[in-house]
């Protein structure tokens, strides 16, 4: 723990002009390794050819920086940035309203692109292999083929559900990543900084504490800050210390393991009302009240991560790490 004040230190020389949470800089983000590594190859290899960066496509869980990525490659390319998302866009037409305004080297990053509606997202090949867009105008037999040249330009596309894109989609991006969950020390690291922009004290205990319970995740992290911080300012001086690290947390309803009560009902639910599973996808949603893909999207993630379930052929599945987090007996396989 000795460690923690030195980091600080540090991060504050290192990030003492920054005022945001997002890093501008490839170097100022941390985490990620081996992504930054080969991107900054990527980056400087068409900066030295006077080109612009392959179309890339960042997917794995939310709140892991895709969308800061994207911010960092165009501050790195020094172009522009248009920002948009799968859902917004429903027709053709917006597509190419949004293209056709893009300057030469332009980044687009698309946002949940797996939502694209199929046609427009077969519009969009062609903008990505030959820089033109096809659009028809009229109906039947007054219809008539107009073709848009569109500079060069970068698309980046953000999913959480990198198998939801089609293959034809996926095979026009040159370049791929998956980003992974955060170990403690760069979750340190990012609470550290984050400290540092709300230029608010943090024992290294509450540290340690916020990094173990953010579910591997920077958004999380931050989230949770913000809101401890509040505690720290209207209960004590300020300074977020051990004590109210726990009690923020603890009325947060998160648990030492960062699982919050939206995990432990799920758990509960499968433990409960299924035995433990195997149950179905489609008949556990039913019991949680909640959407398929939100289970698949939003509770089960971090949870198959950190081994409490498990999908199998028949269901999903709770193990014996579960039982033992929820103080629940484990039967399973004792006759």
């Amino acid at each position: 723990m000795s460690e923690y004040p030195k980091i600080i230190q540090e991060l504050q020389a290192k990030y003492d002009d920054e005022q945001s949470l997002r890093p501008e800089k490839l170097e100022s983000f941390i985490g990620q390794n081996d992504v930054k590594e080969v991107l900054d190859v990527y980056i400087k290899a068409a900066l030295g050819r006077g080109e612009v960066i392959d179309h890339t496509l960042l997917y794995g869980p939310p709140g892991l920086g895709k969308t800061t990525l994207a911010q960092i490659i165009a501050n790195e390319m020094g172009v522009n940035l248009r920002t948009t998302s799968g859902p917004a866009i429903e027709r053709s037409g917006d597509l190419a309203a949004i293209l056709s305004t893009l300057e030469p080297g332009d980044i687009l990053f698309i946002d949940e692109i797996h939502r694209l509606p199929r046609v427009v997202e077969e519009v969009l090949y062609a903008a990505m292999e030959d820089f033109v867009i096809d659009i028809v105008l009229g109906r039947d037999s007054e219809s008539r083929s107009i073709r848009i040249d569109l500079p060069p330009f970068t698309l980046i596309g953000a999913t959480t559900r990198f198998g939801d894109l089609s293959a034809p989609l996926r095979d026009r991006f040159g370049v791929v990543f998956r980003l992974d969950y955060y170990n403690i020390s760069d979750l340190e690291k990012i609470i550290c900084r984050t400290s540092h922009v709300y230029g608010t004290e943090i024992t290294a205990d509450s540290v340690h504490n916020l990094a173990r319970r953010s579910r591997g995740t920077p958004r999380i992290a931050n989230r949770l800050f913000r809101r401890i911080r509040d505690f720290a300012e209207i209960i004590g001086d300020g300074t977020i210390t051990t004590d109210i690290c726990n009690l923020a947390l603890d009325k947060l309803g998160i648990n030492q393991n960062g699982l919050d009560q939206k995990d432990i009902t799920y758990l509960k639910t499968i433990i409960n009302n299924f035995g433990g599973g195997p149950v179905g996808l489609e008949t556990l949603a039913a019991s949680l009240s909640e959407e398929s893909s939100t289970i698949e999207d939003v509770y089960e993630p971090y949870l198959l991560q950190e081994g409490y379930i498990q999908r199998t052929s028949r269901g999903r599945v709770v193990t014996e790490k579960a039982y033992d987090e929820l103080n629940i007996k484990y039967y399973k396989g004792l006759f």
